[in-house]
């Protein structure tokens, strides 16, 4: 029996339901471009200059006054460098050349911060993955219970996990931190290895649920065609879901390495207090003098403190606004 559809169910040209069908599909057609023209009309291109402006403009003032002199800083504000100008490098040198002990030398910090933020956003990014491929195409029991208790993870109040991951590093952690360092001497586990877990604990939730959300969108079909082929869940997940989902594992990473780079509650914490986990941001804090009376180095810090942020954004750029649209289109 043919399934084509029957005339009768057609509408009749020129008639109500015709005119009807018309009109909702020229109305929808009205609302795109009207919507359109607004976003793109002078009016708000204007506005979203205005909003750039005022947006940036904290920044350009913090790299200004990384080039005053500290008289000028701690006398005026930034905008009088206009009217009269002034520039040094000295705030420069005192950061990166200084081998006083009240500014020392920021080279041992990036380490640290290093050591601290590419293990930290690997960590995470590994485990979540998995995780986000077997709560979408892998079917067990209490599957949906799961995820919801990792997705109601996030509502969790950072500071409350803090003293509970402390008394649990102290008595379980310290014996595994000294038998890895006598087996592997040279990897710091012995001052990173509590930070590198605070970390993922604290970035699994947020990374399950993204992911998990571009995971799931990918066509069943392709992972069917797979399974029919006699392809297992490993070789599903490396050679087809993890070369797919790289848009939204480049966006995430993004995210977590620059919070990671910017974190100083958790480094603090978790480092023992010692020089030897410090990361840069403890330093920054620490570069204002005791009374905040030397901020001047602050400034050019910061700037200094923004290179590698800024070479791992634009390395990935090409995946962040791909990353960021994942899951709003079924594909």
């Amino acid at each position: 029996m043919s399934s084509s559809v029957s005339p009768v169910d057609l509408p009749i040209p020129g008639s109500r339901d015709a005119k009807g069908a018309i009109e909702v599909a020229e109305e929808g057609n009205t609302k795109t471009a009207r919507v359109k023209r607004r976003m793109t009309s002078r009016g708000a291109t204007i506005a979203a200059l205005i909003i750039a402006v005022l947006w940036t403009m904290p920044t350009f003032g913090l790299f200004i006054s990384s080039f005053r002199p500290a008289d000028d800083i701690q006398s005026s504000g930034w905008w009088s460098w206009f009217a009269n100008p002034s520039f040094t490098l000295e705030n420069y040198q005192e950061v990166l050349l200084s081998t006083s002990q009240s500014s020392p030398q920021l080279g041992a910090y990036f380490v640290n911060s290093l050591s601290i933020a590419i293990p930290a956003t690997l960590f995470p990014l590994v485990i979540a993955c998995m995780a986000a491929y077997a709560f979408a195409w892998i079917k067990f029991k209490g599957a949906n219970a799961l995820f919801i208790l990792v997705f109601a993870l996030q509502i969790v109040p950072l500071q409350m996990a803090l003293i509970p991951l402390l008394q649990m590093f102290s008595t379980v952690l310290r014996p595994l931190q000294v038998w890895l360092h006598d087996v592997m001497p040279f990897i710091p586990t012995q001052n990173f290895l509590p930070i590198w877990i605070a970390h993922t604990i604290f970035a699994l939730p947020l990374a399950i649920f993204l992911l998990h959300n571009f995971i799931s969108e990918i066509p069943g079909e392709v992972i069917e065609a797979a399974r029919v082929d006699g392809a297992s869940h490993t070789q599903i997940f490396t050679r087809i879901v993890l070369p797919l989902a790289i848009p939204a594992i480049a966006s995430f990473a993004i995210f977590q390495f620059l919070w990671v780079w910017n974190d100083l509650l958790v480094a603090l914490i978790f480092s023992g207090g010692t020089q030897d986990a410090a990361p840069l941001t403890q330093r920054l804090a620490e570069l204002t003098g005791s009374r905040g009376q030397e901020w001047q180095r602050l400034t050019a810090a910061a700037f200094v403190s923004l290179i590698i942020p800024l070479i791992v954004f634009f390395s990935l750029q090409r995946y962040f606004v791909r990353g960021l649209l994942a899951g709003s289109t079924k594909g």
